[in-house]
């Protein structure tokens, strides 16, 4: 759903500009506490969380390159709002979605540089917002137990799509170009992406599962949800007694997983995406049946002479090289990226942290 220069006129694309910024400030705040809390994180600093982070960038990065058909001439992919937001939490997901539309606008000029902020809006922030209120709310109500969090990242993930074709259609009603009847834009926009959202709630519930079944402790929608061990005494079930959960667990180095999360997005991006389907995605197909297409120039956009433009390298005639080459580069570059993102947030939260911890120290000992 990369909305393209052009589409959104430049008052509105600007407006969500802001509102995307706005909502990255906060998220950076937010994610100094998501990626220095956990049992992942205790003891061990960044060089476990950014890490972590950046692999659900990437892995989602991947995952978007690979558009699966949903009928009648039209395809879809992970928007990635829920996935990132139940595996890493929802201040480090809509940085992770963001890191992923600026690598895709500036390096494969895919989503128009001028509409970053309207992306980021409707694909991050919107997706995440969704996604996380409703998964949480359910994992209110369900069994506390591991299926729970699947059932909910499912649904979550499910309605999060529609919920985002909603948001592009009422900033279209706002600021769209093109004159065109904004009810039919909207059915048309939220059907097909109920269909796509079916697949995003597949891969979200799917990806959580696998992760939650090797290595729950890092995966922050399921902290805390272990039911408690029941034991029969004299013939009644009572409590255990409470044990740090997953303390074991947690202290073993992610890096097998962190191994493993990297090769399938890079086989993913580098293989599996030259079997992607080639129709157009949801937007690009009822923009092209409503006609509000007109002014969304894709050779205008500012890095169309990127080597890496429309995922391929020039010069390389081998479509299926060039294509899984480029895969691998956008990985790379986006695990790079945002773990160095990621680690400087978790920096910064440390550096604002000492200073209050050393202020006590001379507090304390003149007291005494």
């Amino acid at each position: 759903m990369h909305v393209p220069d052009g589409m959104i006129n430049l008052p509105v694309s600007a407006a969500a500009g802001v509102v995307a910024a706005g909502a990255v400030a906060v998220s950076l705040r937010g994610a100094r506490r998501e990626l220095g809390a956990g049992p992942l994180a205790e003891g061990h600093g960044a060089e476990r969380t950014a890490p972590l982070a950046g692999l659900v960038a990437a892995f989602v990065f991947a995952v978007q390159m690979l558009n699966f058909p949903v009928g009648a001439g039209t395809s879809g992919h992970l928007l990635g709002g829920a996935l990132a937001a139940i595996l890493v939490g929802p201040y480090t997901g809509v940085l992770c979605i963001a890191v992923v539309l600026l690598m895709q606008g500036i390096l494969f000029a895919d989503g128009g540089l001028t509409a970053l902020g309207v992306n980021i809006t409707v694909m991050g922030v919107v997706t995440v917002v969704v996604s996380y209120g409703i998964f949480r709310g359910l994992i209110r109500v369900l069994p506390r137990a591991r299926r729970s969090v699947t059932v909910s990242a499912f649904v979550g993930a499910l309605v999060s799509v529609p919920a985002s074709a909603a948001a592009f259609t009422l900033l279209y009603a706002i600021g769209g170009t093109t004159d065109i009847p904004i009810g039919s834009v909207l059915t048309a926009m939220v059907g097909v992406h109920v269909l796509i959202g079916i697949g995003e709630a597949a891969i979200t519930a799917l990806t959580v599962g696998a992760v939650i079944a090797v290595r729950p402790d890092l995966v922050h929608g399921a902290r805390g949800l272990a039911a408690p061990l029941k034991l029969r005494v004299n013939g009644q079930l009572v409590d255990a007694p409470t044990v740090p959960v997953a303390a074991s667990t947690a202290s073993r180095s992610p890096r097998g997983l962190l191994a493993a999360g990297l090769g399938t997005a890079l086989l993913l991006a580098g293989v599996v995406s030259f079997y992607a389907s080639a129709n157009p995605d949801g937007l690009e197909k009822v923009a092209a049946d409503k006609g509000f297409d007109e002014k969304a120039d894709e050779q205008a956009h500012a890095a169309a002479g990127s080597p890496l433009a429309d995922y391929g390298i020039k010069d390389i005639s081998s479509t299926r090289l060039s294509g899984g080459l480029a895969g691998v580069i956008g990985v790379g570059a986006t695990v790079v990226v945002g773990s160095g993102i990621f680690y400087a947030v978790h920096r910064r939260r440390t550096t604002e942290n000492a200073p209050a911890a050393s202020s006590g120290t001379p507090t304390s000992a003149k007291g005494a």
